[in-house]
Formats: C-alpha cells, structure tokens, sequence
C-alpha cells in the first residue's frame, strides 16, 4: 500500500464550465513548466533523463492545446490562464520533479513511474470533483477529463514497463495475493462500520448510506442470519472517522494494485475498483458532514 496521499488537500466543488477549463488549463501549464525545469538544470542524469522529461512536457502542452479548443467550444471563449482558480490543485509537484532529477538513483523508468503518479492524481482529482458536482455539464466534463487520466496513466505504465526489470514484475506477482486479501477484509470491516453508523439514522438517511457505503453503489441486502453491529451515540463519531479512514486505505489499495498490474485484465478491474471507491469515499465524507483530515 502506498505510504503518502496523492492529494493532500481535499478538492474543492466546481460550480461552472469555465471554471473547471481554467483549473485543468493551469494544471496543464503548470505540469509543462515543471517538467521542463530539468531541461534547463542539467546534471550529470542530463543526458539519460532529459527525453523523458522533453516528452513529458511536450505531451502536457498538448494537453494544455486541446484543453482551449474544447473550452471555446462549450463555452465560447478560452479558459482564463492569468491566476489559478480556487479550486486549483497542483498535479505535477515542482519538488517531486526536482528530488526526481537530481537524484543520483534516477533512471528513465523513475521519470516514467513519476509522470504514472501524476496521471493517477489527476484521475483521483477529477473523479472525485465529478462526484462533488451539482452542475450535470460540470460532472459530465470531470467524467471526461478523469477518463482521458485513466487513458494517459495506462499509456505511460506501457513506458515505465520498458524499463522495469524482471525483479520488479516479480515481486508485483508474489504480493498480488496479499493486497488481494487485504481488501477483502477491508471492505468487510467496511461494510460492518457503515452499517453500525447507518443504525442511528433515520430511515431514508439509513438507507441511502448503506448504498453508498456499497461498492459500486450497489443496494444493500442484508442477510437475516448477519449480527448486525449497533453503535451508540456516544461511539458514532469513532465508527465514522473508522469507515472514512477504511474507504480512503481501501481507494489507494486498489490505486496500487492498478499501479503494479501485470496484465490488461487485472489494470482494468483495479481502475473500476479505485474509481468506484474514490466515489465512495467522497460521498461518505459528505455523508460524516466533518472537514476531511485524511486525503488520498
């Protein structure tokens, strides 16, 4: 499991077209500065890491390109570039780029395993403003711009793969089955708070969260024969703050095992896993109605 947040800071809501054009412009922009620092500071890594970062940036300004046409195109004007948004999140980090490219250890596949992380963050940011979203265009757009994140991390994991030696793979098969039922007790422990923090609500608040505490937000059908937990209100706060730190271990297990994937068919379950559970957990902290402490 991974052990630091990729977002440290919970993303604000969007209210607006432009607004969400302008924040993923200033990510854009920003992500092509940082990646072309290191071009401009070179070292004795230069030559060997250099065309990984002058492709890094040439792929974010792209972005950046493709982001004005389809902002004039929805909302006809360009996206406004003169000061961050409030909702802006740094996806690409300066100091990430930088520890990346003065360390002595640095290869081509540490470069391709950083932009990996950045391409994941930017799934997790705009699943999780996709889920946050009242404005169906603003939702619709995130869904987009997560979706094209999940695309571009799955491009640059071939990359990293050219690089990655045998012991890697290796290792990445013989800790699949332990991540495997890592998060199969977890979602039952899960499932466990959700109900007990269900059981002081009244009904429609009950059921609600009990379909959003499920995975892929499936309806709960109990089983008569389950002990059902029951929490007091004196335990309720505890049992809250347990399921939201659940979900969010529970979203960067499957955001790892996405990370480590040796095969189509395992990347792709992991993706729908982590998107699902990113929902899931930004919906159980709008449920808890409490300031997030802990962020992907």
């Amino acid at each position: 499991m991974r052990e630091e947040p990729l977002l440290t800071v919970a993303p604000a809501a969007i209210k607006s077209l432009p607004e969400l054009y302008a924040v993923a412009l200033h990510q854009a922009q920003r992500a092509v500065r940082h990646y072309g620092t290191p071009m401009r500071n070179p070292d004795k890594n230069a030559d060997l890491l250099r065309p990984v970062f002058d492709r890094l940036a040439v792929r974010e300004q792209a972005r950046a390109d493709a982001l004005k046409v389809t902002c004039v195109e929805a909302c006809g004007s360009p996206p406004g570039s003169q000061h961050p948004p409030t909702a802006f999140i740094d996806l690409v980090p300066a100091q990430e780029v930088a520890d990346t490219s003065r360390s002595d250890l640095a290869t081509p596949y540490t470069v391709w395993a950083l932009a990996v992380r950045q391409r994941q963050r930017a799934f997790i940011y705009w699943t999780y403003v996709a889920a946050l979203a009242e404005d169906p265009a603003v939702r619709n757009a995130a869904e987009r711009l997560a979706r094209e994140a999940l695309f571009d991390g799955n491009e640059l994991r071939r990359e990293r793969r050219l690089a990655w030696q045998s012991e890697h793979r290796h290792a990445a098969s013989e800790q699949q089955g332990d991540r495997d039922a890592s998060a199969a007790l977890l979602e039952s422990l899960l499932r466990r708070d959700v109900i007990a923090w269900s059981s002081t609500l009244p009904p429609a608040e009950r059921t609600h969260l009990l379909q959003v505490g499920a995975l892929a937000h499936a309806a709960y059908d109990p089983d008569p024969a389950e002990d059902i937990p029951i929490a007091s209100p004196d335990d309720i706060a505890g049992v809250r703050e347990r399921a939201l730190r659940r979900a969010e271990q529970l979203s960067n297990i499957y955001l790892d095992e996405a990370d480590k994937a040796i095969d189509q068919g395992s990347l792709e379950l992991a993706q729908k896993l982590a998107a699902q559970s990113i929902v899931r957990l930004a919906e159980l902290r709008a449920a808890a109605d409490v300031p997030a402490l802990h962020q992907i």
